[in-house]
């Protein structure tokens, strides 16, 4: 069924179409056209929210791959996106600023170090694990940090616009059109590896690491190759990073940053493709939202003193909130919200006991 409102799949082609209900469909064109045309309604600070919150999904998307769906807890998220932005800092100092070749070493990088703490992985679980991705999240700042010591004037990397031919990327609406394509294709990679056999293998991996064995799944190769793609998508946020800031310390990718995209999936819904993405927006607006709040009551005083501490326990308050009183995330709460609609005026009551 692909969904509460009565949709059965009776054929092998509606169960692999990605968009498969004329409702789906209409609803994906509206969201296309309205995303095409919203740098003509909407000013360019809003076109900026939007690109971070791309960006932001990219990485969580990535994040999700490892552990929503392969059950693989990692604190070193923030690690790969520096080395995925340090990539590109390094090909600038060296003279090669190209994307073209950018992108694909951020990947590559990232890869490496996917296998580098992948291979160590598959002998640790739950808190040594996250202890593990937070030891390479560490040498990966430090390795940065000597870097930029050595070029970038103990302040960072000066990254130049990317460069194709002779069309050059810059300006807000720009980035806004190139973020939101990559993050729409990351939607579509990442829902087509839930689907794919190595998907199907992480889940099960997840759920029930002895019984994925038991049935002939190769639990090391999987694990392993979790790392690797989740790592190398990170690495490619971080090369994007790298390019739309224009500029590379390593001062930002702190802990903090880990903590962001931990809330982002758990928030958003942890092995949801759409939850990733719903999170992600949430965490990033979330500190403009407690900024609007903040100036539209007009608190007086040292309100400003108090933001940055708000909003650091945001994060934690609303992780723990949503673990209790909302497991499946933002996404839980659309799904229930979808299906009241689809179903209704015939919704039906749950069962009760009989007493």
């Amino acid at each position: 069924m692909a969904h509460g409102g009565g949709y059965f799949k009776t054929t092998y082609a509606s169960d692999l179409a990605l968009v498969d209900t004329r409702l789906r469909r209409t609803a994906l064109a509206a969201l296309i056209v309205a995303l095409l045309v919203l740098p003509r309604l909407t000013s360019p600070f809003a076109l900026d929210l939007v690109a971070q919150t791309a960006l932001a999904a990219v990485g969580a998307l990535a994040l999700n791959l490892l552990t929503g769906l392969a059950g693989q807890i990692s604190l070193g998220h923030a690690g790969f996106i520096a080395a995925g932005a340090f990539t590109t800092a390094v090909l600038v100092e060296h003279r090669l600023p190209s994307p073209l070749l950018a992108l694909p070493a951020a990947a590559l990088v990232g890869a490496v170090l996917g296998v580098v703490v992948g291979i160590p992985a598959l002998r640790l679980k739950g808190l040594y694990l996250a202890l593990g991705t937070l030891a390479l999240h560490h040498v990966v700042l430090y390795a940065c940090g000597e870097f930029q010591n050595h070029w970038g004037a103990n302040t960072g990397v000066s990254i130049p616009p990317p460069r194709l031919g002779g069309w050059v990327l810059k300006g807000t609406t720009a980035w806004y059109y190139t973020l939101i394509a990559v993050a729409a294709l990351v939607v579509a990679l990442s829902v087509n590896l839930q689907r794919s056999r190595a998907g199907r293998a992480w889940m099960a991996i997840r759920d029930r690491e002895i019984a994925a064995e038991s049935v002939g799944i190769d639990v090391a190769r999987y694990k392993v190759l979790a790392f690797v793609w989740s790592s190398a998508l990170t690495a490619v946020a971080g090369a994007l990073f790298a390019y739309q800031r224009a500029f590379v310390s390593v001062e930002a990718f702190g802990f903090f940053l880990a903590i962001e995209y931990i809330a982002m999936i758990t928030i958003g819904g942890l092995g949801s493709a759409l939850g990733a993405v719903l999170g992600a927006a949430f965490v990033t607006l979330l500190p403009y939202g407690i900024d609007a709040v903040v100036a539209g009551l007009r608190v007086p005083g040292g309100a400003e003193y108090y933001l940055f501490p708000l909003k650091f326990g945001a994060f934690g308050l609303l992780m723990a909130a949503f673990l209790i009183f909302e497991p499946q995330g933002l996404v839980g709460i659309w799904r229930r919200a979808r299906n009241w609609f689809s179903l209704w005026p015939l919704r039906y009551r749950p069962l009760r006991p009989a007493s």
